[in-house]
C-alpha cells in the first residue's frame, strides 16, 4: 500500500485525485492541500511515498516545492501546461500527468510508483522527534518498549522515561518502524522487546500489554519471530 496526498490550487483538480485515487486499491490518499506550504509541512510531519503535485501555484511552484523534499518521496506531477514536461522529468520526477486525465492514464502513473517502491531497498527510521507541552522530545526506536492511547493522548513508554504527546494512536502509528505493531485499541508494541507471549497479553521488559481479540493475530509465530 502506498501513502500519498495531492497538492493543487485548483479544488476542482483535487476532486479528480481524489475521486481517481479511490479506484486504486494499492493507494491511500491521506490528505489534499491548495496551499503548498501546508502539504510540505504535512509531508514533514507524517511522510507519505508518494505526492501527486501541481507545477504552477500562485505561492510556491511545485518544482520550487519538490526540491525541498526528501529525495525518497515519489512526485508525479500534475499539470495543464506541457511545456514544464521536460523540467519536471529534470527533476526526477515519477510520472507527468497532463489535464485533464483520465483513469486509465492516472492508474498507469500509481503502477509506476509502485513498481518503483518494490524495487527500493526498505529502510527503517531510526528516531522520531515528539511534540510535548515545552518541547520536541526525540525518541530512539530501539528504546521505545510500547506506546499506550489515553483519551487525546498517547504515552510512549521508554526504557527510562515516559514521553507524553497530544496525538492520537493511529497518527503516531504512521510514524512507527514496521516492527511496531498493534495489539489492543489501545496499545502499541515494540515486537523486538518482547520476552513473553501468553494467551491474552504479551509482556515487554516489566510491562504486561494487553492483547485484544480483534488483534489476535498478533500472536502468531511467523509475525513476532521476523524482526524488523
Amino acid at each position: 500500500m502506498l501513502k500519498a496526498i495531492a497538492i493543487d490550487d485548483e479544488r476542482m483538480a483535487l476532486e479528480v485525485i481524489k475521486s481517481h485515487a479511490s479506484k486504486v486499491p494499492f493507494i491511500t490518499l491521506e490528505a489534499v492541500f491548495s496551499d503548498g506550504i501546508q502539504g510540505l509541512e504535512f509531508q514533514s510531519q507524517q511522510p507519505v511515498d508518494l505526492i501527486f503535485l501541481d507545477i504552477n501555484m500562485p505561492d510556491i511552484s511545485g518544482i520550487d516545492l519538490m526540491a525541498m523534499l526528501p529525495a525518497s518521496t515519489m512526485v508525479i506531477f500534475t499539470t495543464a501546461y506541457s511545456e514544464y514536461a521536460v523540467k519536471g522529468f529534470e527533476l526526477n520526477a515519477l510520472d507527468y500527468l497532463l489535464k485533464p486525465f483520465p483513469l486509465s492514464r492516472f492508474l498507469k502513473a500509481c503502477q509506476k510508483a509502485r513498481d518503483w517502491k518494490a524495487l527500493q531497498p526498505s529502510e527503517e527510521p531510526e528516531f522520531i522527534f515528539i511534540k510535548t507541552t515545552n518541547s520536541q522530545q526525540r525518541v530512539n526506536f530501539t528504546e521505545l518498549l510500547y506506546c499506550e492511547a489515553t483519551g487525546n493522548y498517547v504515552t510512549l513508554q521508554l526504557e527510562n522515561e515516559k514521553v507524553i504527546s497530544r496525538m492520537t494512536l493511529k497518527e503516531l502509528e504512521r510514524l512507527l518502524p514496521s516492527y511496531f505493531m498493534r495489539t489492543h485499541r489501545s496499545f502499541v508494541v515494540n515486537k523486538n522487546r518482547i520476552n513473553k507471549v501468553e494467551r491474552h497479553q504479551v509482556q515487554v521488559e516489566d510491562h504486561l500489554i494487553p492483547v485484544s481479540l480483534s488483534h489476535a493475530d498478533f500472536l502468531c509465530f511467523d509475525k513476532l519471530s521476523n524482526p524488523k
